[in-house]
């Protein structure tokens, strides 16, 4: 049920930050945007996402999942309706913010609530399952639109309002539904002695000074800052790469974005198996991770092969395996900080990183533009780019925590 949830909520999140790419093109020709207006109006969600990781991963800690990411939730969701109020760039530009401060609360959420549910020969199975929402977010995202716009007959701000139904729906679920084991009352003694069977750890609080001193938090910060990027890469340049290379519009033409989406959500959950079935069989954690995230790397590098292909399936093929090699990265990656911190440190954790990937995400978007610019729109410097990040992330990882021992904050 906890991971139902989880996915359930993270499929909304990833709705609700894809419709206004997706909305783009037809509001740019409406409102009369440049192609730096939309520039800046992205440029203010990545922001906005990257420092909120800091403040919602604090308050994650502070008050517990159950009450953070209830107030992400809704903050996301008046960041969401407020879009259909909206009229300039201005406007647009801070319900983004409100958007992105609020959706920056949900993986801390989601790494702490994993945490507190799961023992660590699971969690990264957890976690993986939880990360495929991200994909069939992003692939129903379409789907939603024509519901509201074609079958409804709604307009553009009339479908941002009601679709904020959603955000509530799922506020409504989490308060319902969601509590720590102890409090459920739903889980069994022998359940409970098997979710606790780590061993036991002093819940406190942890200050950011003490955190910020750990290189252990930095391993996953850089890890987050090199790699986080790609993701964002492929969100908001697919699309547009389609288009320029073989004239498809994947807002229309969905089946090649479906094949490739999928085959990430295979990557994620199978990448949360491979390391949670190397624990159980014996291996530390240490192995377990570093092993996964280095086959995770390799999935990567059919990357390398897809500029000039004139074949639009083999694209389609070899885009989808790097995204898988991608999800299976990101969900172990996401299973470091519990591996490493007290639950009470978790969600802080998880914001530096998170508002690491964040600035790493703006600096890649930059850099893209600034490429595909000199280069004539040639993709082969950027997939490169794309592939070498990963093992740089794992050396880092490494060098900063050569054990992945549990740290100290006490």
């Amino acid at each position: 049920m906890i991971i139902a949830l989880l996915f359930v909520a993270t499929t909304v999140n990833y709705i609700d930050r894809t419709m206004l790419g997706l909305l783009a093109p037809s509001l740019g020709k409406e409102l009369n945007w440049s192609e730096n207006d939309y520039g800046t109006i992205v440029t203010a969600f990545q922001a906005a996402y990257a420092l909120g990781f800091l403040l919602m991963g604090w308050l994650i800690d502070r008050f517990g999942p159950k009450v953070g990411y209830a107030i992400a939730i809704t903050i996301w969701t008046v960041g969401h309706v407020a879009h259909g109020f909206a009229s300039t760039v201005a406007g647009f530009m801070a319900a983004r913010v409100i958007l992105g401060v609020g959706e920056a609360g949900h993986f801390p959420a989601v790494v702490r609530s994993s945490s507190e549910w799961f023992p660590q020969k699971e969690r990264a199975l957890a976690i993986g399952w939880v990360n495929s929402g991200t994909t069939i977010g992003v692939i129903l995202t379409a789907p939603t639109l024509a519901l509201f716009l074609t079958y409804l007959g709604l307009g553009w701000r009339e479908t941002f309002i009601w679709s904020g139904l959603f955000g509530l729906a799922l506020l409504l679920l989490w308060w319902k539904f969601y509590s720590n084991p102890r409090e459920s009352g739903t889980v069994s003694e022998a359940e409970l002695a098997w979710i606790e069977h780590d061993p036991p750890e002093k819940l406190e609080q942890v200050p950011w000074r003490r955190l910020i001193t750990k290189r252990e938090a930095w391993a996953f910060a850089v890890a987050k800052f090199l790699t986080d990027p790609v993701w964002f890469l492929m969100l908001f340049w697919l699309p547009k790469y389609f288009n320029s290379t073989y004239g498809v519009d994947l807002k229309v033409v969905l089946l090649p974005m479906i094949i490739m989406y999928l085959l990430s959500d295979f990557g994620s959950i199978a990448g949360g198996w491979v390391s949670s079935k190397l624990i159980q069989g014996g291996h530390t954690p240490n192995f377990a991770r570093k092993v996964t995230l280095l086959l995770s790397g390799c999935a990567v590098l059919p990357l390398l092969f897809v500029s000039g292909l004139s074949n639009m399936w083999l694209a389609v093929l070899l885009i989808g395996i790097a995204l898988a090699g991608h999800q299976s990265f990101s969900s172990n990656l996401l299973s470091l900080p519990p591996d490493m911190f007290p639950k009470r440190a978790v969600g802080s954790a998880i914001g530096l990183g998170g508002f690491a990937g964040g600035i790493g995400g703006m600096i890649m978007a930059k850099s893209t533009g600034l490429v595909l610019e000199a280069t004539n729109g040639n993709y082969t410097l950027i997939f490169m780019a794309c592939t070498a990040v990963y093992f740089l992330a794992v050396a880092a990882i490494h060098l900063l925590s050569p054990r992945l021992e549990p740290v100290r904050v006490a």
